[in-house]
């Protein structure tokens, strides 16, 4: 093997500050492009939320499928060295084809802004994704691998530090990327009509990781490179079929039982061969629960409607967590653990992990409780609700079955009020001095319904539509038209298009703050009146009715009303769920990838860290197909569930990991080298005694 003597800075190799800052950018350029996926695909190719969303779930999978491929190309044939640059420059064309496929003006003919031949658009953006998927998995189970190759026998503390730091370097880089593409986003850009600048915010990726490649090539004099030793999986796989045949072949009693099933391989593989894939067999069978543990963990992080944030923003808060924990556990944890005399094992620590994260679950369920006892009351099947407005000028009252209601004018009944389907048998509308009026409407259960009243003989009942709270933390807003003509309204880049006279339009929603609505109408709004209004500050969770009607001067005048109030729960609570749960991840991934790079035989280091990778994709997989198939009517039942499966896994896994034992694969292969070198002596004497015998007899 090329051994370069490596030059030390804090006693790490130099070398691997080069491979952390090319980890670094790679991240930053893989999750800026991501965070730009869904936005692309709908709001620029146009297609609609399914096929998006399933079209991004192929490209993640394809991500993570891909490091096994780059494991073959690095541990058969290229070495690590050349497998990471040949890759990354596919990544970093993959990344340029990409930005190229989301300038508008490319097939934008007629300069309308609108690209014309988006079959053009999307065979590129599918190309240019294709390559990004074989980089970006292709070279991560090497970068890591590549890594360690770096520290000499007995730098095992650093190397362990290393992929701390080489932890820390993808979430700093996921976080980054996660804040600033979307800023570069809202820019606006064109040769021939300004769009919002897709390009800029690809570009930045692909710049990135041309970044990555340059920083890693600079590094090369430096690097600890190991040759490839021949095409090694197609050997373990003849050898592993070789084995099991041979096995079968001896299965009567009549032959002795050997140690291990991998020993019937004697005949036709060498020793130091055998052991290399025992090592492998070893720890990919103690990998076989853990994809349960990936779905798991990644469903909670799925689930962070529990946090009220946007999926995005819970990467970031994920990411601040992690930069936090890792140095904490690796400077203030660990040292203390050791101190108290507990030998604190790779596997052990995994364990700990796990168990963690299942208590992260039972935390989110107590708070789920919690939750739950502030939510408003919905419908239930066979119920229908009802809330009264009155959006006219003169006091209105109402009879239902049971309760009168009377509203002055602009008010609302405070409450929905829920009824049997079968006990609203009538309800009447009445003002002094005039008529009752029935109000004839077939309300359909489970919904919530707005009652709808401005004169003691006209009203409209509408289907609120809303029979839960408004997804992902999100408000509602809808608005009310007491006008005697339809207007438009405008809020940021959403338009209430055509809201009639006497009538409310569907909801629409829209994350926290204050909302500037701009109003137009088909009939004239005098001049000097302002068209502009304000919501109150949203929070989390809550809808709103606004009216808008016609004051006595000409000039529209906006009320607010509450249909559901805000989440009350407080954000402290939901700390400590987070808290557990990333420390759970620091714990278990880090770990993880220094036990499978440690345990691992020096040419199959990266086909380990491949199987590693393998268990998240794996992982992920399981929770698409599951995500479809059942829901608990419950949320913090299905906490629960999640909490008891990981404690299984969790189990499981702690009595796989009683039984294995640790090897350290250099020491093993040393000895398989010392005995081949005595063999070769000997060999060699044998030659050298015969020789001058036969001199004598001449």
């Amino acid at each position: 093997s090329g051994m370069s003597k490596s030059r030390d800075c804090f006693g790490y190799p130099l070398s691997i500050f080069f491979i952390v800052v090319n980890e670094f950018c790679e991240r930053f350029s893989y999750y800026g492009m991501r965070a730009l996926l869904i936005l692309y695909f709908t709001r620029f190719i146009g297609w609609d939320d399914n096929l998006s969303t399933a079209i991004y779930h192929t490209f993640v999978a394809l991500c993570y499928l891909t490091p096994i491929l780059g494991a073959l190309i690095a541990d058969s044939w290229l070495g690590k060295f050349k497998t990471i640059v040949s890759l990354s420059i596919v990544y970093t064309i993959g990344q340029a084809v990409t930005a190229v496929s989301s300038i508008h003006d490319l097939t934008d003919f007629d300069h309308d802004g609108t690209p014309d031949n988006l079959s053009v658009h999307i065979a590129l953006s599918m190309t240019g994704l294709a390559l990004i998927a074989l980089g970006t998995g292709g070279i991560k189970p090497c970068v890591s691998a590549f890594g360690g190759d770096q520290f000499e026998e007995g730098q095992e503390k650093q190397r362990n530090r290393f992929f701390s730091i080489f932890y820390l370097a993808i979430n700093a880089g996921s976080l980054l990327s996660t804040i600033i593409t979307p800023m570069l986003r809202v820019q606006l850009c064109g040769i021939h009509s300004k769009q919002a600048c897709y390009p800029l915010a690809f570009g930045v990726p692909a710049a990135l990781m041309a970044v990555s490649l340059i920083v890693f090539v600079i590094g090369s004099g430096m690097y600890k490179k190991f040759q490839p030793q021949g095409n090694i999986m197609g050997k373990v796989v003849k050898c592993i079929g070789f084995a099991i045949k041979n096995r079968f072949r001896h299965r009567s009693k009549a032959f002795p039982k050997r140690e291990h099933w991998l020993d019937w391989a004697r005949e036709k593989y060498n020793e130091r061969l055998i052991s290399q894939i025992k090592m492998v067999t070893r720890v990919m069978f103690l990998y076989i629960p853990l994809p349960m543990f990936w779905a798991l963990f990644d469903q909670q992080v799925l689930k962070a409607g529990l946090l009220e944030l946007q999926p995005d923003q819970m990467q970031t808060v994920n990411a601040i967590l992690i930069i936090i924990m890792v140095p904490i556990m690796d400077a203030v944890v660990y040292p203390l653990i050791a101190k108290c005399g507990f030998n604190f094992t790779s596997l052990k620590k995994m364990t700990v992990g796990m168990f963690l994260a299942s208590m992260a679950f039972v935390v989110a369920a107590i708070v789920q409780v919690e939750i739950d006892k502030t939510l408003p009351v919905f419908p239930k099947q066979n119920e229908v609700q009802v809330k009264v407005l009155n959006i006219g000028n003169s006091s209105m009252t109402v009879s239902f079955p049971g309760s009168v209601v009377t509203l002055p004018q602009m008010t609302q009944t405070n409450e929905f009020m829920t009824f049997d389907v079968d006990k609203l048998t009538s309800i009447n509308i009445s003002s002094p001095g005039s008529p009752i009026t029935p109000v004839t409407y077939n309300f359909e259960q489970g919904h919530r319904h707005t009652l709808l009243v401005w004169d003691p003989i006209y009203y409209r009942v509408v289907k609120d539509g809303l029979n839960q709270k408004p997804e992902k933390g999100e408000n509602g807003i809808r608005f009310v038209n007491s006008f005697d003509e339809s207007f438009n309204i405008t809020v940021g880049e959403n338009a209430f298009v055509n809201v009639t006279s006497h009538n409310a339009s569907e909801y629409q929603f829209f994350s926290l703050g204050v909302k500037n609505f701009t109003l137009s109408s088909t009939q004239q709004i005098p001049q000097n009146c302002t068209k502009n209004f304000q919501s109150s500050n949203l929070e989390f969770g809550s809808a709103f009715t606004y009216v808008i009607r016609r004051e006595d001067t000409g000039c529209p005048k906006m009320y607010e009303f509450e249909d559901i109030s805000p989440n009350t729960i407080n954000m402290a609570l939901q700390i400590p769920q987070y808290f557990l749960l990333t420390c759970g991840e620091v714990v278990f991934s880090v770990t993880g990838l220094e036990f499978s790079y440690s345990q691992a035989p020096s040419n199959m280091k990266s086909v380990l860290q491949a199987g590693w990778l393998l268990t998240v994709a794996v992982g992920n997989i399981i929770v698409l197909i599951v995500a479809g198939a059942g829901q608990f009517s419950e949320q913090w039942a299905e906490y629960i569930l999640f909490a008891a499966l990981l404690l299984v896994v969790c189990i499981i896994f702690a009595i796989m990991a009683r039984f294995y034992t640790y090897v350290n694969p250099a020491e093993i292969e040393a000895r398989f080298d010392n005995e081949d070198e005595k063999k070769n002596l000997e060999n060699m004497n044998k030659y050298a005694t015969v020789a001058p015998i036969s001199q004598t007899q001449m």
